[in-house]
């Protein structure tokens, strides 16, 4: 099961909130989109990216960090399934 949640943020602040929610673990999918709503980049996040892999993302992220004011982070996660109760 997916969940998505938005998170209106400035440029200055993108990169670092964006490193926040990777950090969480639980996220499928961040997309970025400027005030007027179109999207500005998306990009999905499995299991195995880490460090070194995230660099280009980082980069990209920074760059329109510096174009943008404010924007919009959404965010698609995974939840663990409800545990049944025996």
């Amino acid at each position: 099961m997916t969940t998505k949640e938005s998170f209106i943020t400035h440029g200055e602040n993108l990169v670092k909130r964006v490193k926040e929610l990777i950090a969480e673990g639980n996220v499928r999918k961040i997309t970025i989109t400027d005030k007027a709503g179109k999207e500005i980049m998306s990009f999905p996040l499995t299991f195995g990216v880490v460090g070194a892999l995230l660099a280009p993302v980082f980069a990209a992220i920074g760059a329109a960090a510096a174009l943008l004011g404010e924007c919009t982070i959404t965010v698609e996660r995974d939840e663990d399934e409800p545990k049944k109760e025996a």
